[in-house]
């Protein structure tokens, strides 16, 4: 074996012999084994979920010995020992399984969350699964960041853990983006250092151990916990108390459909507010600054000068980081066949060739309108030097300041939430057609907290706000999907009516304006 650097780090060159050698094939033969014993209890079912195992071989230091992981997206109680991916600790593939003819779907490598796993936490096998209760678990109180539990004798089965300590589980919210996800799961697993197993809200477990065997018996006890939670909650019992007593208070608990319902239809019979609210959370787009201003004015000029911009500060720190945010979305794009994905090269190449690619992905990801950091975060610095050269100008609806101003001065707390950055926030408002709003503004959300679109996004700003009662939060959007979800949070919601707007569906019974100033 020699040594070669992938993605700038040394690792070992694996021979064919080796990677056809006993400890490589029983592996693959091992994960084959347990994803059949994992779909028959329901753990991995729709072709959901995923075992990666590390090679355990005594030759090779840890740091570089092989994973062997199986593919996603495939029916897991048919794999065989052929179909595994063999993978660097840095994630990059080493070897493909071959396709399988129709109707079995090309073999995937969702690498991203687990290599961290590994690398985080030196673990020696990760198992992420789908199990009924590791969802149910998560949605019994939406407000919940974490699983707690004590006094179960389940618990020994932790590593690190006794029959007395409370048993601590993080829950981070579900994205789309693996790469969105897998920094939640690395933010989590570092604030929670004792942790073997992390929840994704709606999205199943993650848990690991320093051997198959390890991960394999803590997941089971985690099933265990979780389905003895339920269970007790189902008879009004606390799970989190020692003595699992009768629940004392319904404090957080969660709203029901008809709940919500019923609130829903008596505020609309009332038809107005009966009073300002503490706080009011407002959109952008359609809401404060015409939608025109965003698609004709803000889109196409970053589209236009994105190469400028990259020539112009290709050497300082925050254009550097800004592509390589970039690249490794563009990584990820092309791992999922995202149209328009084309390879950055490396610097090596030469800065010309690389603003050419860097230029070519940025245009199709304005083009199809995509809501993703990396992009919002470069358009924010192309902005920026557009509103400092007075290229730009921020644009207000003309009711805006006199509300902002109002609203300022009864003591409301105003905050903005938009799918642009904060950044792009900022300068909006910093720059507007009425002078700089944002002496009126508490403060910025972007979807850093979670799509606009998702009731948890939500949940997220009432806990950055430390608001007991949601109904203190006034949320004004255009949007009926993003009312509807955080009229499930709990908020008020006012729907704004503007020129340009699109049309809202036949009795969707939201209070709306068509001004701020009859709020």
């Amino acid at each position: 074996m020699s040594s070669v650097y992938v993605k700038g780090v040394r690792t070992v060159t694996t021979s064919q012999a080796y990677l056809e050698g006993k400890a490589v094939k029983e592996t693959k033969v091992l994960i084959s084994e347990l994803g059949r014993q994992f779909y028959n209890i329901g753990w991995v079912s729709g072709a959901g979920g995923s075992i990666s195992i590390r090679v355990h071989d005594d030759s090779v230091p840890k740091s570089q010995q092989l994973i062997v992981m199986s593919p996603s997206g495939v029916q897991m109680e048919k794999m065989e020992p052929e179909d595994m991916f063999v993978l660097y600790l840095t994630d990059s593939i080493l070897s493909s399984p071959s396709p399988k003819p129709y109707p079995h779907k090309h073999p995937k490598c969702s690498a991203r969350c687990p290599t961290e796993i590994f690398e985080l936490c030196a673990a020696g096998a990760v198992i992420h699964s789908y199990g009924m209760e590791s969802c149910f678990i998560t949605m019994l109180n939406p407000l919940s960041k974490e699983f707690r539990i004590s006094h179960m004798e389940m618990i020994k089965g932790i590593k690190g853990h006794g029959y007395y300590d409370e048993l601590v589980v993080p829950i981070i919210e579900n994205t789309a983006s693996e790469y969105e996800l897998t920094t939640r799961l690395a933010e989590a697993i570092k604030a929670y250092p004792k942790t073997t197993a992390v929840l994704v809200r709606n999205g199943g477990l993650y848990v690991w151990g320093d051997s198959w065997i390890s991960a394999k018996t803590q997941a089971e006890c985690y099933y265990y916990l979780f389905d003895a939670a339920i269970k007790l909650h189902q008879l009004g019992l606390d799970w989190s108390t020692p003595n699992h007593g009768p629940i004392q208070n319904v404090r957080g608990a969660v709203k029901t459909s008809s709940d919500i319902s019923t609130k829903a239809e008596t505020a609309d019979s009332k038809h107005k507010l009966q009073a300002l609210p503490r706080f009011i959370v407002l959109e952008i787009e359609g809401t404060t600054t015409p939608i025109s201003f965003v698609a004709e004015v803000l889109f196409p000029y970053a589209r236009d000068n994105v190469g400028k911009h990259l020539s112009a500060t290709y050497e300082t720190a925050e254009t550097q980081y800004d592509i390589k945010l970039l690249r490794s979305q563009v990584q990820n794009d092309q791992e999922i066949g995202v149209a328009g994905a084309v390879p950055i090269p490396s610097p090596d190449a030469g800065k010309e060739q690389v603003i050419a690619a860097l230029v070519a992905n940025v245009e199709a990801m304005i083009k199809a309108d995509r809501k993703i950091h990396a992009l919002k975060q470069l358009q924010g610095h192309i902005w920026k030097t557009g509103y400092k050269n007075k290229e730009l100008k921020g644009l207000v609806f003309d009711d805006v300041p006199e509300a902002l101003e109002k609203w300022h001065a009864l003591g409301v707390k105003v905050y903005i939430y938009s799918s642009g950055s904060r950044l792009e926030q900022r300068l909006i408002f910093g720059n507007t057609n009425y002078g700089d709003l944002r002496k009126y503004l508490s403060g910025f959300f972007e979807t850093t907290v979670g799509n606009k679109r998702e009731t948890s996004s939500y949940i997220e700003i009432l806990e950055s706000l430390g608001v007991d009662k949601p109904s203190d939060v006034l949320f004004v959007t255009d949007v009926f999907h993003e009312a509807t979800a955080a009229k499930a949070a709990g908020l008020e919601v006012i729907v704004s009516i503007r020129p340009g707007n699109g049309p809202l569906p036949e009795n969707h019974r939201f209070k709306t304006i068509n001004s701020f100033l009859e709020i």
